[in-house]
């Protein structure tokens, strides 16, 4: 495994997961209890719309471009 690719990608994954929960934190104070599948759907969301944005930044690692 390349470990300097591993390097690069981790701030990027720990950075998802952290806006996967900002996120769903946001909508449980704002809504309240929301369902299992909704909750799902905010994560699909957000880990899918993580990367193209990260890419239209400039700020993707190289193994994303």
């Amino acid at each position: 495994m390349d470990t300097d690719r591993l390097m690069e990608l981790a701030p990027h994954y720990i950075a998802m997961f952290m806006l996967v929960f900002l996120a769903l934190t946001i909508v449980q104070a704002t809504v309240g209890e929301v369902g299992f599948w909704i909750e799902l759907a905010i994560v699909v969301v957000v880990v899918f719309a993580y990367r193209p944005i990260v890419v239209r930044l400039g700020i993707a690692p190289s193994g994303w471009r």
